[in-house]
């Protein structure tokens, strides 16, 4: 990738003001892929420059220009959709298929979503004798995980972009090469210049400066709860909005009613699918004490049907996951589950048979979790399951929301009804019932230490806006 070594400010591909440099490491095979500049301080200074120069014009743009700017924007990344998933396929992992079809699917959704959103979104509304007025916030840094690049990275840069607001973009440096892909296609696009800005570089250097940053007026922030804590706490002084997706440790109630081959099989390759890197993924599957034995035995056939191996061959299901460093912490958890009593029902440690080479996890499947276990408590980030049990709906609710988290919990019963009451009982940002899939309209976010605000659709559009109020403006 030709613009690896530089960043993208002010409209241009520009050398980094340091030779710092890192590897992308492949890992499928463990090789090296690309090398990419690792910004500072200073470089985040000259992006922040040229987003508030920016501002003052792009914010004043009218709803028909952003609109067209957007259209421009989504035919180009559809031009460009083969090239984005074999670029998360390479750099995190990802099944070639599933690269493709949801994760570039996603950021293309995310675009095309907000376009249509920002039609007919009231930026002025009328309210007595006062006019409402929403208006662009301003500069915005963004901090974009490794797990679903370009899906983070167009939620983010989508809604900005119809706000009228600027922004600093410091992606993934562990899955860097969808974040350059994407300014190559806002740059083709012909995004004015300063309006988005790209700096690489680790969340020591570069997410510090960004969050501290007095010329900064917004840091939407996705990652870990304890690295958003670090942001938060360094956004402080300067009352900056801080919009935060965080972890999850997402509840699967399976109610006794619930059509339990099909669940049960489901919630597995919901956990499973992206090598369990989802911070929605349903990790702890709730089930009655009484089917505990059955379930486990659903749960194993399911898990060992799944196929890992190349991600980029055609009849692969699971990859491998991002890191070294990954792997390496995935390992110990599941070590710890075994230490801690919970039955192992399939997978372990180690890689799988024949797979001496990347960063593969064999699907694990615990039961009879308890909710005290650490396998419970912390974010895995790996295809690791935990089944606990359950005596009656009430206590299912109440292990259900018995965690530090909020972001995403699931309800199966055949009553549709009965799972909307329990759906209303659960402490998180976005319930799905019977397998619904996640919604592109719907806001995404959580409660508790998932975080603050939320993306998607038209709540993600008004993330990046300030309500100003002026009386007297309808007057006569």
């Amino acid at each position: 990738m030709s613009n690896a070594d530089k960043f993208y400010i002010d409209g241009a591909w520009v050398a980094p003001l340091s030779a710092a440099t890192r590897e992308v490491i492949d890992p499928a095979t463990e090789e090296r892929i690309a090398s990419i500049a690792m910004g500072g301080p200073a470089d985040v200074d000259m992006a922040v420059a040229a987003a508030r120069r920016a501002f003052e014009s792009f914010s004043r743009t009218s709803r028909e220009e952003r609109l067209a700017l957007l259209d421009k924007i989504v035919a180009l990344y559809k031009s460009r959709f083969n090239d984005m998933g074999a670029a998360i396929s390479t750099e995190m992992g990802a099944p070639l298929s599933f690269a493709t079809k949801f994760q570039a699917g996603a950021g293309f959704g995310h675009f095309r979503t907000i376009a249509e959103i920002l039609k007919t979104y009231p930026f002025e509304e009328a309210l007595g004798r006062t006019q409402l007025l929403r208006e662009a916030i301003g500069v915005v840094g963004m901090i974009s995980p490794w797990n679903w690049p370009a899906n983070q990275i167009a939620c983010k840069i989508a809604p900005a972009l119809a706000a009228g607001c600027t922004m600093i973009l410091k992606p993934s440096e562990i899955a860097p090469l969808s974040a350059i892909l994407i300014a190559e296609i806002l740059h083709e696009a012909g995004v004015p210049k300063g309006v988005f800005n790209l700096v690489n570089g680790d969340g020591a250097n570069v997410g510090a400066a960004m969050a501290a940053h007095p010329g900064i007026d917004m840091i939407s922030f996705t990652g870990s709860t304890r690295a958003g804590i670090d942001v938060a706490i360094r956004a402080a002084p300067t009352v900056k909005r801080v919009s935060q997706e965080l972890g999850g440790k997402s509840p699967n109630l399976l109610l006794e009613d619930a059509k339990f081959e099909v669940a049960v099989a489901q919630g597995v390759q919901a956990v499973m699918m992206n090598s369990g890197q989802s911070c929605n993924a349903p990790t702890r599957m709730l089930v009655p004490m009484a089917r505990m034995a059955e379930v486990a035995g659903l749960a194993k056939a399911a898990a060992e049907k799944m196929k890992v191996g190349d991600p980029k061959a055609a009849d692969t299901d699971i990859g491998p996951v991002v890191s070294e460093a990954q792997w390496r912490k995935i390992q110990g958890l599941i070590e710890t589950g075994i230490k801690e009593g919970a039955e192992l029902v399939t997978g372990g440690t180690g890689k799988p048979a024949g797979l001496n080479k990347g960063y593969y996890v064999r699907p694990t499947v615990f039961a009879r979790v308890t909710n005290e276990m650490t396998i419970a408590r912390e974010e895995i980030f790996g295809p690791v399951l935990s089944i606990l049990g359950y005596r009656d709906e009430a206590e299912a609710v109440r292990i259900a929301n018995d965690t530090p988290y909020g972001l995403a919990a699931y309800v199966q019963s055949a009553d549709l009804e009965r799972a909307r009451r329990v759906a209303r009982q659960l402490r998180a940002g976005m319930v799905h019932l019977n397998g619904a899939p996640s919604d592109q309209k719907a806001p995404f976010g959580g409660y508790k230490q998932s975080g603050n605000g939320r993306e998607w659709g038209r709540f993600g559009l008004e993330e990046y806006l300030e309500v100003k109020a002026v009386m007297g403006h309808n007057v006569g």
